[in-house]
């Protein structure tokens, strides 16, 4: 290949294998990839993937029918109008039904979030499928066409050379023409990108449109609510709030207004007691467990630091602490709410009125307009607020917001060193064996098993790390101000996309690159001068064969995503840990009703996984075409196995209608910028010139443009009903048409805490004849009077009679006991679904049961 392929001799420098100690594992850190058995671990990581995947699909096809609870629960839960198509007893009887169900269907079924997730993923396997085409068709052939085969096999090692002809590393000079179709195809991926985003953005759109026009929508409080913050001092009353409203957007019709009540320390007090009383049922049930032959010494604990000193910090009887804490907070609680009226009001409010379009006329309305300084936008449903976070100040939220990213940087830059030691010993066991004498004798001897090893373990251990950020960005972004749960999930999976981006892509690829050329400048700097030093290192030839080794450990991971996509299908983690739960520890009853309920689905991570897949599939699509079709793949197989568990499986816990869709777009576009950038970085190391990278400038801007034009054209459709709005409502009364007299606004927009009832300890049914000798708990009803309050709900209703409140309730149900018992019948979510303490984190808003919470 001439100088070029010279130039691959001098990256590696000199043998790693001749040095010691930290000389060594300096050189591997300038070439972790070298001596990798790129050919062996790619038919290992396929074989292996497709293998486990049938193997896995297989099994639930078997158990599926026998488990019903875990792999059709929303068939049994859900009402008539959300229950998912029926399914026979057969092996292979959920195919046709999944198969069958189209979007409109979806929709209705799943709910939007659901149905635009599904619309994404299938957005994303046809625009692999037809980046397949141009990737195998035209850039892998002019790939292998141009490649110096000499200076292949002079430089490379058996396997090595299968991959490596299909990069651009190694094209020869009289072939430097070729790259030109590199180029042409970055204008030709940029453009489709382009335009699948458009195609699905209107169709987002129309789903939009539909959804506003749905019953469901149409008779919510929440789509005709707006939702005020940042209230000064002198408007935090109810006639405050219309005066600000109103100067927005005069409307004819006249908003009921409730302005928020500060409730101060009550939301850590419940807090507290669900605590204590998950505790004492966790007590209970394992002291319990075998009510004929109780332990001879009652559990013991120590209390907690606030209480301790009232013992002198011994340990106390369990049982008895907790029903004292559960009392004591109980009678605060209920004081607490009694008096919770004469309190401030605090910095934000609901109005609510009488039609959609008067309230989403004043919201894009207050899009550039801030009376006093307030925030105007349109109300989400009750259930997706965050309440601590709506008496923030706009700097308290702003001071949070840079903690928040502050820790989110240390995060980032903490996990560069270990990346780096995963790049290089986990993606290359031959470095590992290099500095570890013990191995290097077995790794030596069986090269084609740890080949194997390497083609599978590596890719998974790195998928198990990266399963923990998550649970560590969603705690952090708790605290970050949002004030609403959608939006927080929508800051997750951008934070974490962020993260994986730069840390798992670019810093995981470039790495050893980077500190190489760095080494290499360091080291001739006396001799050569800075400069000349820089220009000797050859960077950008480096940055070209290290992208090309990296890209065949990428190739493998994106193989094993199968098998995460199966063992989803599965549910494998849910089986063997309620399984383990069940047979070697105690449950609670609440423990085993919330075993039983449709699990939810988390959007942030998949949304995070799914856009990270494609942004590292269009980085080295010109320089692994191999991406394309195994990315494809993936999202062909992942999009019917979802389609299955979010239409009889998984439930959406916050219904946002739609509202992820931006975030995706804009990383999408995000995603083909950054690809263009790597490829032009390997066409300049190729090319040894910028003539051609200069092309490659303008479909940058063309990818901006594209979100310019959507912005403009499509976001006022999908964020309002309407912009605009005839003054006079005579125009639009419908004959006969009754005036809603009274939404309850002031209820239903209330703070949960001054309504809520709180949590009654649950046992088993087996031990109610020996209850009484271990349990001192509450003997009478010490509910709150609501008497005098806007905010609380003023007629709650009866458990045992559905549709009577409390107070009509017959007499001998007014008594509420002090713990309530749970037959092993009644051990299912059907029978709970509706109760509060499990609707709000299990039920899904109430709509898949029929009992939408905002009607």
């Amino acid at each position: 290949m001439g100088s070029t392929a010279g130039s691959g001799t001098e990256y590696s420098g000199v043998n790693c294998d001749n040095l010691r100690g930290t000389e060594q594992l300096l050189c591997r850190l300038q070439d972790p990839y070298s001596g990798n058995f790129h050919a062996d671990a790619f038919w290992a990581s396929l074989g292996t993937s497709i293998a486990f995947m049938l193997l896995i699909t297989l099994t639930f096809s078997l158990m599926r029918p026998r488990n019903t609870i875990v792999y059709a629960p929303k068939v049994k839960y859900a009402d008539e109008k959300h229950a998912p198509p029926k399914i026979g007893k057969g092996m292979f009887d959920w195919v046709r039904p999944v198969l069958g169900a189209k979007e409109a269907l979806l929709v209705e079924k799943t709910g939007l979030d659901a149905a635009i997730f599904l619309r994404f993923t299938k957005m994303l396997r046809n625009l692999f499928l037809v980046l397949s085409i141009v990737g195998v068709a035209v850039i892998l052939p002019a790939n292998v066409i141009a490649a110096d085969r000499e200076a292949i096999k002079a430089t490379t090692k058996g396997g090595q050379s299968f991959f490596v002809t299909m990069t651009p590393q190694y094209t020869s000079r009289k072939h430097k023409s070729s790259l030109w179709v590199h180029v042409i195809c970055v204008w030709v991926i940029d453009l489709i990108v382009a335009f699948f985003l458009w195609r699905n953005y209107g169709a987002i759109v129309r789903l939009r449109r539909q959804y506003f026009d749905s019953p469901e929508y149409l008779m919510s409080l929440h789509s005709r609510t707006l939702m005020v913050t940042d209230i000064p001092p002198a408007d935090r009353t109810d006639e405050g709030l219309l005066r600000l409203v109103d100067q927005v957007e005069h409307t004819a019709g006249l908003p009921r207004a409730a302005i928020g009540r500060n409730v101060k320390e009550l939301p850590d007090m419940i807090e507290e007691y669900d605590e204590a009383v998950r505790e004492l049922e966790s007590v209970l049930a394992k002291y319990l467990k075998n009510p004929d032959n109780l332990p001879a010494k009652r559990p013991t604990m120590r209390a907690s630091k606030k209480y301790r000193a009232n013992n002198g910090g011994n340990r106390v009887d369990s049982i008895d602490y907790l029903t004292s804490r559960i009392r004591e907070l109980e009678i605060e609680i209920n004081h607490v709410r009694e008096s919770v009226d004469k309190r401030n009001a605090m910095p934000f409010g609901f109005a609510s009125y009488e039609r959609i379009e008067d309230a989403h006329t004043v919201a894009f309305a207050a899009q550039k307009k801030h009376p006093r300084g307030t925030t105007i936008r349109l109300a989400p449903r009750p259930s997706d607020l965050i309440w601590q976070n709506l008496p923030l100040t706009k700097k308290q939220r702003g001071w949070r917001r840079v903690w928040n990213n502050f820790w989110i940087v240390i995060l980032t830059l903490v996990w560069i060193a270990p990346n780096a030691l995963i790049a290089i010993f986990l993606s290359n066991l031959g470095n590992l064996a290099s500095i570890w004498p013990g191995f290097r004798k077995t790794f030596r001897e069986n090269q084609k098993f740890w080949s194997a090893v390497q083609g599978i373990a590596s890719p998974a251990l790195t998928s198990l790390i990266y399963l923990i950020l998550p649970i560590i960005f969603r705690r952090l972004s708790i605290r970050g101000g949002d004030t609403t749960k959608t939006s927080r999930e929508r800051h997750v999976a951008t934070k974490l996309y962020a993260f994986f981006v730069f840390n798992n892509l670019i810093i995981f690829s470039v790495f050893s690159v980077v500190y190489g050329f760095v080494a290499a400048v360091i080291k001739n700097r006396e001799r050569e001068g800075a400069w000349d030093a820089v220009v000797q290192g050859a960077f950008f030839w480096k940055l070209l064969v290290g992208l090309s080794s990296v890209s065949y450990f990428w190739v493998i991971w994106l193989l094993q995503r199968q098998l995460g996509a199966a063992a989803d299908l599965a549910q494998m983690i849910n089986l063997v840990w309620t399984w383990f739960c069940r047979t070697f520890m105690a449950p609670t009853p609440r423990q085993e009703i919330e075993w039983t309920a449709p699990p939810p689905f988390d959007y942030a991570v998949y949304y995070n996984y799914f856009l990270f897949y494609a942004t590292v599939a269009l980085c080295f699509s010109t320089l692994q075409p191999l991406v394309l079709p195994i990315t494809a793949l993936y999202f062909g197989v992942d999009y019917w196995l979802k389609k299955y568990l979010l239409l009889y499986v998984l439930i959406t816990k916050n219904e946002s209608g739609g509202q992820h869709w931006r975030f995706l777009f804009n990383r999408m576009i995000f995603a083909a910028c950054l690809a263009n950038v790597v490829m032009g970085l390997v066409i300049r190391g190729a090319d040894e010139g910028w003539f051609k990278v200069f092309f490659m400038v303008p479909p940058a801007f063309l990818m901006l443009a594209v979100k310019w034009y959507c912005s403009r054209t499509f976001d006022g459709q999908m964020l309002y009903y309407t912009k605009a709005t005839l003054k006079d409502p005579e125009t639009l009364a419908e004959p006969g048409k009754k005036v809603r007299k009274n939404d309850r606004i002031a209820s239903r927009f209330g703070h949960p805490a001054l309504y809520k009832p709180l949590m009654t300890p649950m046992v088993h049914a087996k031990a109610r004849n020996v209850l009484s000798q271990v349990y001192r708990g509450r003997l009478d009803d010490v509910s709150a009077s609501a008497a005098g309050y806007s905010d609380i709900a003023l007629d709650p209703m009866s458990h045992a009679h559905p549709g009577k409140t409390a107070h009509f309730a017959p007499v001998p149900h007014k008594h509420k006991d002090m713990f309530e018992v749970v037959p092993e019948s009644r051990l299912d979510f059907q029978h709970f679904m509706n109760r509060a303490e499990f609707a709000d984190a299990l039920g899904g808003n109430g709509e898949l049961y029929g009992r939408p919470d905002d009607l």
